[in-house]
């Protein structure tokens, strides 16, 4: 078999596909002349955008996927009748090994259904966890599991304590980052029996010297970790309440700069620092969600970016291929099924 192309893309997934898709890979081909792009769309359609991108061509073989899975379609839909969508074409690319991940733009509920289905869980993984990368005051932080699972046991903890160590050394291209489990405390006493049994459990594991113990809502912004670890729905809450938070912030700062004559002229004199804030803050620096845990690489891009933000999730899945992060998320997984080592007696 040939070399598998580094990935697939799904053309025709997101508010503005295909233009967004092929004005992204041919920012993500300057960023990374040696990849190779299976691109799965309407052959008539994008064949001749695509020849107006250089880059992105050079680096791309397209293949023709005559449906394309709506914004309104129930992940049982897509299953039962998206066989021949850009997307599904996308995933099945994965699943033979045809491409080593996939990125789409499309239907979330979708992609995650068929992604599990299809390209199917790592053997040592019992789910798989929806990360993604938010900005905290001393930089970039990973965040796990932001919904793909409700419920979770401590075994569950565990295995995103690990897919996030992996992530954040293959992605942020951290050494030794360090760990929290989301908790209503960080007293050891504090949270439910799962949490404190997970915790137990990555205190005695190969990553316990990264291991910080338990963190709060407030330690997320705050960048107390780089990798927090929680259940899908604590996780989903907490980052759609970040979410809202800036929201609120651009809003607050837009009214105060334009409140009066002595306001507009007050951002005049701090626009060069709102601009950098801006630029720290772009949702499309952390455009990409991430389904670790499958054997490929899974991201999902947010379906309203632009070219920047499609692209960045493009670099964020062309890291995970890079760094052959499934090989450190079995490694990870290897070492803690190990048994510790007996410590030498000492003789009397």
């Amino acid at each position: 078999m040939s070399q598998p192309f580094s990935l697939a893309i799904d053309a025709m997934g997101g508010d503005h596909a295909p233009d967004i898709v092929l004005d992204g890979l041919e920012l993500a081909a300057e960023r990374h002349p040696d990849a190779r792009f299976l691109l799965v769309g309407d052959e008539a359609r994008i064949g001749a955008m695509l020849a107006r991108r250089p880059r992105a061509a050079k680096l791309c073989r397209l293949r023709h996927a005559p449906g394309v899975i709506s914004a309104e379609m129930k992940p049982t839909a897509a299953l039962r009748q998206g066989r021949n969508s850009s997307m599904r074409l996308a995933i099945d690319a994965v699943a033979s090994g045809e491409a080593e991940g996939v990125v789409s733009a499309g239907n979330t509920g979708a992609l995650m259904a068929l992604a599990k289905i299809v390209v199917k869980t790592l053997p040592e993984i019992d789910r798989p966890a929806l990360a993604a990368i938010a900005p905290s005051a001393r930089g970039d932080v990973v965040m796990l599991d932001l919904g793909a699972n409700v419920q979770c046991d401590s075994r569950n903890l565990v295995e995103f304590a690990v897919m996030g160590d992996a992530f954040a050394r293959a992605v942020l291209g951290l050494t030794s980052p360090s760990l929290g489990l989301l908790n209503v405390g960080s007293e050891e006493l504090k949270g439910d029996d799962r949490v404190r049994q997970a915790a137990e459990v990555l205190r005695e594991s190969h990553i316990a010297e990264h291991f910080h113990g338990f963190v709060e809502g407030h330690d997320i912004a705050a960048g107390t970790v780089d990798v927090v670890v929680t259940d899908g729905f604590t996780g989903n809450v907490a980052l759609k309440t970040g979410e809202g938070a800036l929201k609120l912030m651009r809003d607050l700062l837009r009214q105060v700069f334009t409140s009066s004559v002595p306001a507009r002229m007050g951002y005049l004199l701090a626009r060069p620092a709102l601009d950098r804030l801006r630029e720290w803050m772009d949702p499309r620096r952390y455009n990409g969600a991430i389904l670790l845990g499958l054997n490929g690489v899974v991201v999902k891009s947010h379906g309203g970016t632009d070219a920047t933000g499609f692209a960045h999730a493009v670099d964020v899945a062309m890291d995970m291929v890079t760094h052959r992060f499934n090989d450190r998320i079995r490694e990870g997984l290897t070492r803690l099924a190990a048994p510790a080592p007996v410590a030498a007696a000492t003789p009397r």
